[in-house]
């Protein structure tokens, strides 16, 4: 959420003083992709029972391919993908969109009340209202039964929740990590206010995880008061989660626990963390995250790569769109070649200067045949894309320079043909709900809103 940015910009200038990234940029997608080697070796597929011979790989990888339209997009996406991260491509998953705030708490509560072992789990935004309070009493009363919870939580995107909040799950013997604490005498080792933990995680004895855009808020449930109003009118939070079960629940633990120790975390003992997966479903997944630091942005590069490889549609759900000039050559580039391009973006979000810097792109993009829309009568919050009817990914990546180099992301990204057809059926739900920005008459908009645009475009690394 926006809400907590302008927080942020009252400190930047002690950010820059610590920032060691403060010149970082994104990384060159051409040539990642002119290196990783497609068509060179087999695709390499882990199941439950540990790496797949070549064969077995591209026998999974030929029977999606004859699911779907003709499409390259799986051989070189995924060449790309492995060339630049340690996370494997995995099969056997069960995948379970969650659309909105009360179908993914619903799920979340499920998961809560069914661990046995261990429960972690990993927010930007924790609020001290009735959602957090329902899951502040739950995980209390999980941690009484002896299942040991673990919870991190970024210090920025929660700068609203009183202290007292936490001291409660402390008390009732949850482990607590503060992210980048905004005091920079706790912080473990370097200190960037900019850097903050952007995922939203939760994961149960290591076999069911849900990840995706949405945080513990009332906001996000619609009998609840909200943060934006439209003429009087509170406006309902528009968000995506998916569930996953099977092997790369385990992927996601990881990335969980490797956080938690950058983060000098009480040691995590006596619980089984990395469990044996087992198969539950026909998806292939793989588990995108990003962190500060690292060589590769890589929900940045699958990004840009699927974009690229696209051959047939490309249809994208996004909150804050401030993309760099890659992935907009990108989606340009897609659109000429006679990709379908179809983008749904917010008519109102919790930053007016977010949607200017937004739309500063609109014109570029539908000059080279990108159609632009703007959903009506909801807060959207989602980042979630469809390409080539095959290729799908979840998660809390906005395409705007906080997500793309500066937090910490995650994302799954399911080849799967169902669940593609779920997207689909989401993406048009949303597109019947939206105005088609048209090329003619955005050019006849005001000059003052062009000024606007321009000036917020200035500072489009901030937003």
């Amino acid at each position: 959420m926006k809400i907590v940015k302008s927080f942020t910009l009252l400190f930047l200038f002690l950010s820059i003083l610590s920032l060691s990234n403060g010149c970082a940029t994104l990384p060159n997608v051409s040539q990642k992709m002119d290196d990783a080697p497609v068509g060179q070796k087999p695709r390499q597929i882990v199941s439950s029972k540990g790496l797949l011979s070549p064969q077995k790989s591209k026998a999974i990888m030929e029977r999606l391919k004859r699911s779907v339209n003709p499409t390259d997009i799986l051989e070189r996406y995924i060449a790309v993908v492995e060339s630049v991260t340690e996370s494997p491509l995995t099969r056997g998953n069960k995948v379970a969109l969650l659309i909105d705030g009360k179908a993914t708490y619903a799920a979340m509560f499920e998961a809560i009340r069914n661990a046995k072992d261990h429960i972690n789990l990993e927010t930007f935004i924790i609020e001290d209202d009735e959602i957090g309070g329902k899951f502040t009493d739950l995980l209390i009363a999980k941690q009484a039964q002896g299942v040991q919870v673990n919870i991190i939580y970024d210090s920025v995107g929660s700068i609203t929740t009183p202290e007292s909040f936490f001291k409660r799950l402390r008390d009732g013997g949850i482990q607590v990590v503060e992210f980048n604490p905004k005091n920079p005498f706790k912080a473990p080792g370097s200190w960037f206010l900019v850097r903050q933990d952007h995922r939203k995680i939760l994961i149960a004895d290591g076999r069911v995880a849900i990840i995706g855009g949405i945080n513990i808020s009332n906001v996000y449930s619609s009998s609840f008061s909200r943060r934006k109003k439209v003429k009087g009118k509170p406006l309902d939070w528009r968000d995506t989660d998916i569930q996953i079960e099977g092997p790369a629940v385990g992927e996601v633990q990881k990335l969980f626990l490797e956080t938690w120790s950058r983060q000098n975390g009480p040691a995590l003992a006596g619980h089984n963390y990395l469990v044996d997966q087992k198969e539950n479903g026909e998806a292939l997944v793989s588990i995108v995250g990003s962190t500060p630091g690292t060589d590769n942005r890589i929900t940045f590069i699958a990004y840009a790569a699927a974009i690229t490889y696209a051959e047939h549609s490309i249809h994208l759900t996004n909150a804050y769109f401030i993309p760099d000039s890659q992935i907009l050559e990108a989606f340009k580039d897609a659109a000429k070649r006679g990709v379908d391009v179809k983008i749904i973006l917010p008519s109102n979000t919790d930053s007016s200067l977010v949607i200017s810097a937004a739309r500063y792109s609109y014109s570029d993009l539908l000059k080279a045949g990108v159609k632009i829309y703007e959903r009506r009568t909801v807060l959207l919050h989602a980042k979630t894309a469809v390409i080539d009817g095959v290729w799908s990914t979840v998660g809390s990546t906005n395409l705007d320079y906080w997500s793309l180099l500066s937090n910490d992301e995650v994302n799954a990204v399911v080849l799967n043909r169902e669940f593609a057809i779920e997207m689909e059926r989401m993406f048009a739900s949303d597109l019947a709900q939206s105005d088609q920005i048209q090329i003619d008459q955005w050019g006849k908009r005001p000059l003052s809103q062009k000024i606007k645009e321009k000036a917020a475009h200035l500072f489009s690394r901030w937003l």
